[in-house]
């Protein structure tokens, strides 16, 4: 999850705006990243006592003559500085505060920065007890509830709480789990997520979910889950991801929502009718929410699309979404020009789109393959 390089502005820079700020506005791209990164930030500014707000959404803050206004994972050319998420440490950094390092390990996870060069970080996580083990990122304990409601793989198993009890009872794993249960249990899912209809970037795409960093001392179960919960859940109830990343008590209401994400979009991917063109896969699903199409959209990409860039395309909303940066805000801001009343909004490699209900989808497939071309 970026934002052009050229828009960006320098962590220092950014960091000096935010502390002689009277009052910080922050707007943030409904991505995992996003949210995370503006926790990141957010906690800094509450340690240097600097009054803000956080606002996961696409419309405009009313913003006072003495406001900072800044969006993160996202253009916007009314703002005062863009910040690309994976820069929030770096800010934090500059304002003289160590950064969350929970929080920031989950934003980077979400955004698919490696942490190799973060020493510093890596250093704070361990000691808060985040240690690297074999398995499966998900935020729970229960781990059929956690792979039957992940996002970050889709198996057979996926929106079937059941069917992944019934699969972990195969392994006839210890209920204590060790090393090798966990390895066992990663085994599986990487199997599972792998197998019939998944295309060869499945098995890249399955490497995200597992040898986690488990978090025994907090609330979630890996940082991979934590990362996992906040995507979803800034799609489906934004204000309690914003609450979360913050560090507010907000675990069990997201937990629900990333349920209810998982849910729903494992289900539209199935049930979706699809069409496939030069270098884009297009799918058509019973939904209406940008977010659960973007993560539709994400799943197709990364499992089942034999192309790299996924159009996923609802009831009055639509997702675009590629393996890299490829100008997918313009393109779709180009598309919603071509379908009368629509807008379109968020960064070059994950955009959204919303239009009448009434236009058809093969309409919307059009107007994004001819700006495409």
């Amino acid at each position: 999850m970026s934002v052009s390089s050229a828009e960006q502005t320098p962590a220092a820079d950014a960091a000096a705006m935010l502390r002689e700020a009277t009052f910080v506005r922050l707007r943030v791209h409904t991505s995992g990243a996003a949210v995370a990164a503006a926790g990141v930030i957010g906690r800094a500014l509450r340690t240097l006592d600097v009054p803000f707000r956080i606002r996961a959404t696409d419309a405009p803050n009313a913003v006072a003559h003495d406001d900072v206004a800044a969006v993160i994972g996202r253009s916007d050319a009314d703002s005062d500085f863009e910040l690309d998420p994976s820069d929030a440490v770096a800010v934090v950094r500059e304002l003289g505060v160590d950064p969350d390092p929970v929080v920031a390990l989950a934003g980077y996870f979400a955004a698919g920065v490696p942490l190799e060069d973060d020493t510093s970080l890596r250093d704070a996580a361990s000691g808060v007890g985040v240690e690297p083990r074999p398995g499966v990122a998900v935020p729970t304990a229960d781990l059929a509830d956690g792979l039957a409601h992940s996002t970050l793989v889709h198996a057979p198993f996926s929106a079937d709480r059941e069917r992944a009890q019934a699969t972990l009872a195969e392994l006839s794993l210890p209920a204590e789990l060790d090393a090798d249960a966990h390895r066992r249990v990663a085994s599986l899912v990487a199997l599972d997520a792998t197998g019939d209809g998944a295309t060869p970037r499945a098995v890249s795409a399955v490497e995200r979910a597992l040898h986690p960093r488990a978090t025994p001392n907090g609330p979630f179960a890996t940082v991979g889950g934590l990362a996992d919960v906040l995507d979803a859940t800034v799609r489906e109830t934004p204000g309690v991801a914003v609450a979360l990343a913050l560090g507010h008590d907000a675990r069990d209401a997201a937990l629900d929502a990333w349920r209810d994400h998982a849910q729903a979009t494992h289900a539209a991917l199935r049930a979706a009718t699809t069409g496939r063109y030069e270098r884009l896969y297009a799918l058509s699903c019973d939904l209406s929410s940008p977010g659960r199409l973007a993560t539709v959209a994400r799943l197709a990409r990364d499992f089942r699309s034999p192309e790299p860039t996924v159009l996923a395309v609802g009831t009055g909303a639509a997702a675009l979404v590629s393996t890299g940066p490829a100008g997918l805000d313009e393109q779709l801001a180009a598309a919603a020009t071509e379908l009368g009343d629509a807008s379109a909004t968020g960064s070059p490699q994950e955009a959204t789109m919303q239009f009448d209900p009434s236009v058809e989808p093969k309409s919307v497939v059009t107007a994004v393959r001819e700006v495409r071309q």
